[in-house]
């Protein structure tokens, strides 16, 4: 028997080529490299972007949400000042509704004049025959009189408030409609005249006559006739 030798044969290892990278993956890489950085560097604005927009939407908010309080209290003291005006308005109604013609439209006279700082009735006084002493046909004034208006000068100076006064002037029944319409605005200039020497200002006083409308008594008595010969002072603010 022949015994044969068996040799291994060993194939020479191969060793795997080692290529240099190109120009191309060179610049692949590169770009690579810049838009990873580029992502990082946008993440980043965006996310301090986010922050500064938040912290300057926050800051504006809180401006805004102290103006919109502001001005629930501006609305809170108007609702305020509107129901004082209402009650005042209601109150002046009610004053208003309590007056006699005469007055009521002295008061819109006054108004409708720009006379009146408040727009309201103060009080009034009524000089009759018996504190006037007005004489038939005559507007002199009596010393009765003069004594009763220089005490209702001092009391309007007295008061020092800015006020406004209508001098109304009657007379009785005798006579005709011209004659004492004219009779009548004699007493109340008389009246308006000594006034104003008692220290009130002329543009602080009007005159008017209503001669003999609105008889307070009957003018078929000579009492009654002495009542309607009167001045009647209305004093408005």
């Amino acid at each position: 028997m022949r015994y044969g030798t068996h040799q291994n044969t060993v194939q020479p290892s191969r060793k795997r080529k080692r290529f240099a990278p190109t120009g191309d993956e060179n610049t692949m890489t590169q770009l690579r490299s810049s838009l990873t950085i580029t992502a990082a560097v946008l993440i980043g604005a965006v996310w301090l972007s986010g922050c500064a927009t938040n912290k300057y939407v926050d800051q504006h908010v809180g401006a805004v949400q102290g103006q919109v309080d502001g001005l629930k209290g501006d609305v809170s003291g108007l609702h305020g000042e509107l129901n004082g005006v209402n009650g005042r308005l209601k109150d002046h109604d009610a004053r208003l509704a309590g007056l006699d013609q005469t007055t009521r439209d002295a008061l819109a006279r006054a108004e409708a004049a720009g006379k009146l700082a408040e727009g309201k009735f103060a009080y009034s006084m009524v000089m009759s025959d018996d504190t006037a002493k007005f004489r038939t046909n005559a507007a002199k004034l009596s010393p009765e009189a003069e004594a009763k208006l220089t005490d209702f000068a001092g009391k309007l100076k007295a008061d020092n408030k800015s006020v406004y006064v209508e001098i109304q002037g009657y007379t009785d029944g005798t006579g005709s409609d011209a004659k004492n319409l004219k009779l009548g605005s004699d007493r109340a200039e008389a009246v308006r005249r000594f006034l104003n020497k008692q220290g009130i200002a002329l543009n602080r006083m009007s005159t008017i006559s209503y001669g003999s409308d609105n008889p307070v008594a009957s003018n078929h008595t000579r009492k009654g006739r002495a009542q309607n010969r009167r001045v009647v002072l209305i004093v408005l603010q």
